[in-house]
């Protein structure tokens, strides 16, 4: 069991309404090999700008303060005792245009574009601390219109910076559009339209991948699930908010959001903007257990790979080797 909180300012608000939780930590996780296959994953949208169908879980101040010992003492769940299913490869985003987001994320961030890709629907991105991103192709694309809920982010990426006010200088420079700005984080869309969070971390140079963020109706349900698919202990939880996995190691954060609209894959007016690849041994064993876990089977499926959808709807993908 954990007590406590991830290290994090006092004077953050964090609701759910904003894109993601600046929290400062950072993800250095082992990097894998890409599939090869095109699909389309619901939106997995950022929560952010306040005042817009959220419902708040935090607030300054004393007010967080008052909180902050709930917080502190909340069960954070027994660690996993059963062996994972599968293990986190890549972090897909959707976009219209490959090598426009892909140059975006090379120049803003020092992601580097994977030199033996060769399809002309994919690109992979790796970064220094050991996140995997993959660009896939969506010619039909439906951008997030952040903050509205019925067309959402699904889900969104933190960057960890040293000076959140240079940072989406040069993220405008290179193509962002700025949605919201905070003390300690700004908000922005990439040139897909995918919003994301710059963190403020002045004590450290880079520029950082702190984690993913995922949009649900239920953090406790989604983020139990997510832990027993990829075997990440859950290390955070308070009302509408959780996180699996350590610091360091690719963790994944929950965020509750009212209203919550799910994807529709595969249809495009309803896109899923994110999912993620979860590498498995043998799929005869894996799929199953997440049926059993409360996924659900999709249509689409490959040489090496099939989609499904989370409890909240969000297609993810089990890869495997052939």
């Amino acid at each position: 069991m954990r007590a406590g909180i991830p290290p994090i300012a006092a004077d953050f608000l964090l609701d759910t309404t904003r894109t993601a939780w600046p929290w400062p930590y950072s993800s250095r996780p082992a990097a894998l090999d890409r599939h090869r296959a095109r699909r389309y994953v619901r939106q997995v949208r950022p929560i952010a700008g306040a005042g817009q169908g959220g419902v708040s879980v935090a607030v300054r101040g004393s007010a967080w303060q008052d909180r902050g010992s709930a917080w502190q003492d909340r069960d954070m769940g027994p660690e996993l005792d059963r062996p994972a299913i599968g293990s986190l490869k890549t972090v897909v985003l959707d976009t219209p245009d490959l090598d426009r987001l892909a140059t975006f994320y090379e120049r803003l961030a020092g992601w580097h574009r994977h030199p033996n890709d060769d399809d002309d629907d994919w690109i992979t991105l790796t970064t220094d601390d050991g996140w995997r991103i993959g660009l896939q192709l969506a010619a039909d694309h439906v951008p997030p219109r952040w903050p509205d809920p019925h067309h959402p982010q699904q889900a969104h990426l933190d960057l960890r910076v040293p000076d959140i006010d240079a940072a989406a200088d040069r993220a405008m420079q290179l193509g962002a559009t700025v949605l919201r700005r905070n003390e300690r984080w700004h908000t922005l869309a990439d040139p897909a339209g995918h919003p994301f969070d710059l963190c403020l971390n002045p004590d450290d140079p880079r520029t950082t991948l702190m984690g993913v963020m995922l949009d649900c109706p239920d953090a406790k349900t989604l983020s139990h699930f997510y832990a027993e698919l990829l075997g990440k202990p859950v290390t955070y939880e308070a009302d509408g908010m959780a996180m699996i996995g350590e610091d360091g190691t690719q963790p994944v954060l929950f965020q509750q959001v009212t209203p919550y609209t799910a994807p529709r894959w595969p249809d495009p007016a309803h896109p899923q903007q994110f999912h993620l690849d979860v590498t498995v041994d043998d799929i005869d064993a894996a799929e199953p257990a997440v049926l059993a876990l409360g996924a659900t089977r999709l249509d689409g499926e490959g040489p090496n790979w099939r989609v499904y959808a989370d409890p909240a709807g969000k297609p993810f993908c089990l890869l495997w080797t052939v």
